[in-house]
């Protein structure tokens, strides 16, 4: 569980202590813009890798507690919530969004504000943070709690850093991507900033996100060994 605990403070660390501060912005003025994205790359990939394989070590650990009881009806709830956040997230991702790597230049253009980035403008990050949520709330052992709500916790802070991230290198461009957005989702449409428009998210991006999500519910007892459907169904 060390060896767990150790790679998610890690993980955490070299994305919400470096990547969105102003310490990155030393380092990149030191070293440049392309070695840096390099170098954090390679750390970033090699923290997951350690993530991961702590997490499966730990779960097969003598010393694996069970910390709660999740409530029976989460089973329940597997499928319609993660497939809420594949909806989100995958479109994001397949978007032009200046909260993107190297996509700043999208906040100048009035056809960027789209889709999944009229319910928020971190759509990826709040996929994820839906998804670990589920997983934190579902299993209730101190190893999963720990690796899923490590993504729960860079995932709610990294909108933020994101945010202060692109307020300090774009200026006026993001004040004006910012005020037609919101990070919270819906937030920008209650108040009137902004409008739902269903025919934008239902297209090609919603259908190869649902493709991507029924390819891994159908695939996910055989990855994971554990069945998302309520009645523990394996599909084949």
């Amino acid at each position: 569980m060390t060896s767990l605990i150790a790679a998610a403070l890690v993980f955490l660390g070299i994305h919400l202590l470096i990547s969105g501060t102003r310490l990155r912005d030393a380092i990149t003025a030191a070293i440049g813009e392309r070695f840096y994205l390099g170098l954090f790359s390679l750390a970033s990939l090699a923290a997951i890798v350690w993530l991961v394989m702590a997490f499966n070590a730990a779960q097969a650990s003598g010393d694996n507690r069970i910390l709660y009881t999740p409530w029976i009806g989460m089973r329940h709830l597997a499928i319609p919530v993660v497939a809420l956040a594949f909806l989100l997230a995958v479109p994001g991702l397949l978007l032009p969004n200046p909260t993107s790597l190297k996509q700043e230049s999208a906040a100048a253009k009035a056809e960027t504000i789209r889709g999944v980035l009229r319910v928020t403008r971190h759509p990826f990050l709040w996929g994820v943070a839906i998804w670990s949520a589920f997983h934190v709330s579902a299993n209730g052992d101190e190893a999963a709690v720990i690796f899923f709500g490590t993504f729960l916790l860079l995932a709610l802070f990294g909108t933020f850093s994101i945010d202060a991230k692109r307020r300090r290198k774009m200026g006026e461009a993001w004040t004006g991507f910012a005020a037609r957005t919101s990070n919270i989702p819906f937030a920008a449409i209650f108040a009137g900033r902004n409008t739902l428009k269903l025919g934008e998210i239902l297209d090609w991006r919603f259908l190869i996100a649902a493709l991507a999500f029924l390819a891994l519910l159908f695939c996910h007892a055989h990855l994971f060994g554990v069945s998302p459907f309520p009645n523990g169904w394996v599909p084949y």
